[in-house]
């Protein structure tokens, strides 16, 4: 039976055809979207939700983005995410993503850093952000 932390912190798509470039593999940019899908589902296992967290006037914002590919991936792949987090500081907390296909090869690591600021952008220390840290 797989551990369900191990679950909570994976997530199962499947590239589109309108996703991949002239090279016939997924353009870059558009991991970042897959990373940040993941990222929102992650939170909502933890019992928080991002539209919610916005209106309460907390903007958590990505303020740096280290993406390292490994190889592509093409319409029709099925692949995996997972996600782990770190706190930074107070205000950043740092999550890592590894992007695997669904043969268990490597395709992307990531490492994405996230602020919580205001909705007027000032920082703001959101407590409840600890529930990330939670197994």
């Amino acid at each position: 039976m797989e551990d369900k932390g191990k679950q909570d912190k994976r997530m199962t798509l499947e590239v589109r055809d309108y996703e991949c470039d002239m090279q016939g593999i997924v353009n870059n940019s558009v991991y970042q979207n897959y990373l940040e899908h993941a990222r929102h589902s992650f939170i909502k296992t933890k019992g928080l939700d991002f539209a919610k967290i916005t209106a309460q006037g907390v903007h958590l914002v990505l303020i740096k983005a280290e993406l390292e590919y490994k190889k592509s991936l093409i319409s029709g792949d099925s692949f995996y995410i997972e996600t782990n987090v770190e706190s930074v500081s107070k205000l950043k907390t740092a999550f890592y993503q590894d992007l695997y296909r669904s043969d268990g090869q490597l395709i992307l690591k990531a490492k994405m850093i996230v602020a919580s600021i205001t909705k007027e952008g000032r920082p703001i220390v959101y407590e409840e952000l600890n529930a990330l840290f939670e197994e």
